[in-house]
């Protein structure tokens, strides 16, 4: 059975770290398009970062551009969502994808609050 299981989601000060973590069973992300999404509460679910099959190019909506990047690790089938210099407005469920059946992991809680 197919499963994304995400990790590293937590609360932390504006102007902190956090490190998302996507891993995959029962199919693997190598060769596949993958992206994150975010969900604030009474906001629509936004496209956080979009990665190319091939892992070699990611686009990233604007309110993140400089501050998220993401990647892949082929070799434990984990991809990463690395966010710096978060704000208040990044708090959200954070989900991962894959465009292997449009799996999507169960969502993780980032909070930005002082």
């Amino acid at each position: 059975e197919e499963e994304m299981v995400e990790s590293g989601g937590g609360w932390v000060q504006p102007g902190g770290s956090l490190t998302l973590s996507c891993t995959a069973s029962g199919f693997v992300f190598s060769g596949r398009v993958t992206q994150w999404f975010r969900q604030a509460p009474g906001r629509e679910r936004e496209q956080v970062a979009y990665t190319s099959a091939s892992g070699t190019g990611t686009h990233y909506t604007n309110s993140v551009k400089g501050r998220f990047t993401a990647s892949r690790d082929d070799a434990s089938n984990t991809i990463y969502l690395r966010m710096t210099r978060l704000r208040p407005e990044d708090t959200g469920i954070y989900y991962c994808y894959s465009s292997y059946k449009g799996t999507t992991g169960r969502g993780i809680q980032v909070t930005v609050s002082s």
